[in-house]
């Protein structure tokens, strides 16, 4: 007589704040035994969170999407063999950039340090001191981290950044010349209405765009693509509506 395998939980975090969902899933996958997995539903790609996994436990994540594309994303999650990782060490996350695909280091640590609370320490690991993480985090957030490089041998270089309390940036004195709500548009629609509103903005303006979920691949579309100096800034971040104001500061 075969035994009926167990079922697989699936787990709604759109339901939480990301800071919350985060916590939960590394906890879930902490506590998962080997050889079984869950299933967790999101409204954007949560691949920082696999990177995450990855740093604190090795590789033994197996990573599944079953769905993809708009605020509907399915992961499986399988743990295959037990951790193999630093743990947490003590720290809010943890990203060793050596797991990480080189064009998803930027989006992981900008994402992940976007969710950090004041007070909270991320710890990166990396072959050389990333140096281009933290000119990234020096445009995201100018003046509002710490930077302390806790170890630096061949091969493996450990860098704490701590997120220090929010201050006011020029960007905060900027007039808001446009305000709209992308939320009644398809997605390729509003990354149209984004864009134009961009490329109308004189230097010193800004304007402000409501999304229904975390609208950050487009702040790595515009970085990507544009050479002006802008500014991205959360006014509200979920869960019903995200709410930026990008400036352009030339």
């Amino acid at each position: 007589m075969t035994l009926a395998a167990e079922p697989i939980e699936t787990l709604d975090v759109r339901v939480l704040v990301p800071i919350e969902r985060h916590k939960k899933l590394l906890k879930m996958f902490r506590e998962l035994p080997i050889g079984r997995s869950f299933v967790f539903i999101n409204d954007h790609d949560p691949m920082p969170l696999f990177y995450e996994f990855r740093s604190a436990h090795g590789d033994v994540v197996g990573w599944d999407y079953l769905q993809r594309g708009g605020t509907d994303w399915r992961v499986k999650v399988t743990r295959l063999e037990a951790s193999k990782g630093r743990g947490d060490s003590g720290v809010a996350t943890l990203m060793d950039l050596r797991k990480v695909d080189g064009k998803a280091r930027k989006y992981v640590i900008s994402h992940r340090y976007g969710m950090m609370e004041e007070g909270d320490t991320m710890e990166i690991l990396a072959a050389e001191e990333p140096a281009d993480i933290r000119e990234l985090l020096g445009k995201q957030a100018p003046g509002q981290f710490a930077w302390e490089l806790k170890k630096s041998e061949p091969g493996e270089v450990v860098v704490h950044v701590t997120k220090k309390s929010a201050k006011a940036t020029a960007a905060a004195s900027i007039a808001v010349v446009k305000d709209f709500d992308v939320r009644p548009y398809p997605p390729a629609q509003r990354h149209d209405l984004v864009f134009g509103a961009f490329d109308e903005l004189q230097p010193g303006q800004a304007f402000v765009f409501t999304n229904d979920h975390d609208p950050k691949p487009l702040y790595y579309q515009i970085e990507a693509e544009s050479r002006e100096p802008f500014t991205w800034e959360y006014l509200e971040a979920g869960p019903e509506a995200w709410i930026v104001k990008v400036a352009k500061t030339g």
